[in-house]
């Protein structure tokens, strides 16, 4: 179940977002869509659609030419450098394909990160580890952890710091279906009882269906459900 608040702003909104690369190549064309707290999205879409862009967008990584994305209601364009780098800190929680686990860093240590540069005290690491069943894995190091563990800890360190907004880019990509599947039911379980809000880009139609939504990215925009449906029975076709 989705988790709202009628006097809370949506988690992410775009509005009229747009993009375009090089001699007009037009990426991204007057997005809306909005997420509520609670709420995880799906957005599928052929290579080269946008998608890395949407969510490079949604991070304040890159720059729209037109519309705003809006964080908890504060829309990221109007917020110097360091604003927007402290609230990148604070409301967003990043998983990705390669996992980003740091080699020479504890798994507790990896997982405390968002924390640490929060100022905030690290114990709470520990309870993550435990919370995507990794308990008493706090010493160990990444090399001796498998691919669907890492995964687990890239988790943890994506919800931590209890982001208002969760960013997943192709996050079961190198993992094995069954794997996938643990890994997804996980992310999706500790989503609904933070109640943080995510948007997960993927081509993996298996993937999508854990979602509350998915939409589909393509030269005409995001479209819903039915879209969606048509795409997924095309991909497995």
């Amino acid at each position: 179940m989705t988790i709202s608040n009628n006097d809370a702003p949506p988690a992410l909104e775009c509005r009229g977002l747009s993009k375009a690369y090089g001699k007009g190549r037009i990426v991204l064309a007057n997005l809306d869509f909005s997420l509520d707290p609670g709420e995880f999205v799906a957005v599928m879409g052929d290579s080269g659609v946008g998608k890395s862009t949407l969510l490079n967008l949604i991070a304040g990584l890159d720059s729209a030419d037109s519309g705003e994305v809006l964080i908890d209601g504060t829309p990221i364009s109007q917020l110097d450098d360091d604003a927007a780098t402290r609230l990148r800190r604070q409301k967003l929680g990043f998983v990705f394909q390669a996992f980003h686990v740091l080699p020479h860093l504890t798994l507790a240590q990896n997982v405390a990160l968002p924390l640490l540069l929060n100022n905030t005290p690290p114990k709470r690491a520990l309870d993550m580890l435990a919370a995507v069943g990794l308990v008493g894995r706090g010493n160990d190091f990444p090399r001796q952890l498998s691919g669907g563990e890492l995964q687990r800890v890239a988790i943890a360190r994506a919800l931590v710091h209890r982001p208002s907004l969760i960013l997943a880019d192709e996050p079961t990509g190198n993992l094995d279906p069954d794997t996938a599947h643990e890994v997804l039911d996980l992310l999706r379980a500790e989503i609904k009882s933070t109640g943080a809000a995510a948007i997960m880009v993927t081509h993996s139609t298996a993937a999508a269906a854990s979602a509350d939504r998915i939409l589909i990215l393509s030269d005409g925009g995001l479209h819903g459900a039915k879209q969606a449906e048509r795409f997924a029975r095309t991909a497995n076709e």
